[in-house]
């Protein structure tokens, strides 16, 4: 670029993707991570926002059809003001920059104003969402051309920009942007101007995210079909050959949980790991942690044992909550894997096992069934009277591990790693949620998640849960359901993250519902 320099800010215009979260840019998460301000759109997902610094100023501009929350004058001004402060402004936009999105706009104006700026280009929707369609715009024998022209034109105007005649005889594929409510028009001029009224078409609406709608039409009946289904923006209108394609090409709104909304409800530390797997089986997920892990209210206990670490027979490690305490305070006391050389460690799952080993420490011992009763049953035969046995784990968890190994003769120390406390849900987001039937299903990873979420709801809690499908991680959360008047749906056989995955997956498949 060119111009002068009136300060050290600079503002970067960052596409944000069609819309599935995942697609932006690596270059363009890096500038939103480093941004000071970010100035975004309606259509940039604000999953993108939890990647930016906590300090960070967040300026929302979003526009919808004749619902503009500034001009663009305004967003012009506040990328100014803010870059002459000296300010690392991102300007998060959906789609590409230069894609129907001003961005050559802010740019000039940028320019104008000697302010440094840099283009990070994103996805269109004009091809992600056809591809999330199951269309690729161009297909070797069907169409070598393709043109993306915006649906957005005020069809009132005497003289339209668009040269109807030439897209009509010209590109074998055409994409019109933000085009759904213009779609009678835009249907009228291009069958006017010679094309095929029989041309296979699409209606694409919110392409990539997981409510994605489809509709196969033709030219002709499109803006019948999206006057009787009352579609609305956001939408792209794809004409051409192609859009025949979907038919067999279909692959993202055909995952086992599409168009499922799942509500997640893990500490906030590991429910990514959940979302992250229902998602790629096409659910909607909505985080709302139940369970917040903190420090125990004291570490003495712990910091005693670890000092005496020498002095056990066996360590039980029961969560990967309880391998990353131990360690940590092991560390804080300058000692590593090594203090447990003659300990035999045992894991009750391969989740605690697979932690474990990012300490440098291989279990001795993983039980067949991942909770106490697995561990006891494989634990039982090699324990002798006498014995001393560490489990460290939370503050207030299930008795039967310790009474039992203590009735077998040995000398457990119970010690808190760590605590469960109430997590942060949005307790108002949660109901409306379930009041609306708008959750499908809720997962419970403890038996913790269950009486914490019941906890935020209040009063009604369990009534408001019974209207949605119920999965649990395993029997023992199952049972904390139904001592809580909760029903049942799902009991994963394998109790795991993919085990329960794998059987909500199991479910929808099966047709049950």
């Amino acid at each position: 670029m060119t111009g002068k320099l009136t300060g050290s800010g600079i503002v970067y215009l960052v596409g944000a993707g069609p819309g599935d979260f995942k697609l932006i840019t690596v270059k363009g998460l890096e500038r939103v991570k480093l941004a000071e301000t970010i100035v975004y759109d309606r259509l940039a997902d604000e999953r993108l926002l939890e990647y930016a610094r906590p300090d960070v100023e967040l300026i929302y501009v979003g526009k919808s059809s004749n619902d503009h929350t500034m001009k663009q004058e305004e967003i012009n001004q506040v990328l100014i003001d803010r870059a002459k402060a000296g300010k690392a402004v991102v300007r998060l936009k959906g789609g590409d920059p230069f894609v129907f999105g001003r961005g050559g706009e802010e740019a000039l104006a940028l320019l104008e104003n000697g302010i440094a700026f840099e283009i990070v280009p994103g996805v269109t929707s004009a091809i992600a969402a056809a591809a999330y369609a199951g269309i690729p715009v161009t297909h070797r024998g069907i169409a070598t051309s393709f043109a993306v022209v915006t649906g957005h034109e005020d069809p009132t105007k005497p003289d339209s920009s668009i040269r109807w005649e030439g897209l009509a005889e010209g590109p074998d594929t055409l994409v019109f942007l933000m085009g759904v409510e213009n779609l009678p028009t835009i249907c009228a001029k291009l069958i006017e101007h010679g094309r095929n009224p029989a041309t296979p078409a699409a209606i694409i609406r919110w392409g990539t995210k997981p409510e994605q709608q489809v509709w196969l039409t033709t030219l002709e009946s499109a803006a019948e079909e999206a006057a009787k289904q009352q579609i609305t923006p956001p939408a792209i209108f794809l004409v051409g050959e192609v859009a025949a394609l979907r038919e067999k090409l279909a692959w993202f709104d055909t995952k086992p949980l599409f168009g499922k909304t799942l509500l997640v409800t893990r500490a906030r530390e590991q429910a990514s790991i959940l979302t992250e797997r229902l998602e790629s089986l096409g659910a909607r997920c909505y985080e709302a942690p139940a369970i917040k892990v903190v420090p125990p209210e004291s570490y003495e206990p712990l910091d005693h044992s670890i000092s005496h670490i020498g002095e056990y027979q066996w360590l039980i490690l029961t969560s990967v909550n309880g391998v990353d305490a131990f360690f940590n305070r092991l560390h804080l006391q300058q000692l590593d894997a090594r203090a447990l050389n003659g300990v035999k460690v045992a894991a009750i799952g391969a989740a605690t096992a697979a932690r474990l080993k990012e300490h440098g420490v291989y279990a001795d011992l993983i039980p067949v069934e991942f909770r106490a009763e697995g561990i006891l049953q494989a634990i039982a035969p090699l324990v002798k009277p006498g014995m001393r046995i560490l489990i460290p784990r939370a503050l207030i968890a299930r008795d039967i591990l310790p009474e039992k190994l203590q009735d077998l003769g040995a000398a457990v120390d119970v010690v808190p790693a760590y605590r469960t406390v109430t997590g942060e849900a949005d307790r108002e987001r949660v109901q409306k949620l379930l009041s609306r039937g708008e959750i499908d299903l809720v997962t419970f990873t403890s038996s913790s998640t269950v009486i914490n979420l019941l906890t935020l709801l209040g009063e009604g809690g369990a009534e408001l849960l019974n209207s949605a499908t119920v999965a649990c991680i395993g029997p023992v959360t199952a049972t904390t359901c139904r001592d809580n008047a909760i029903r049942r749906d799902i009991i994963a056989e394998e109790f795991t993250v993919a085990g329960l995955v794998e059987a909500i997956s199991q479910y929808y498949q099966e047709g049950i519902v």
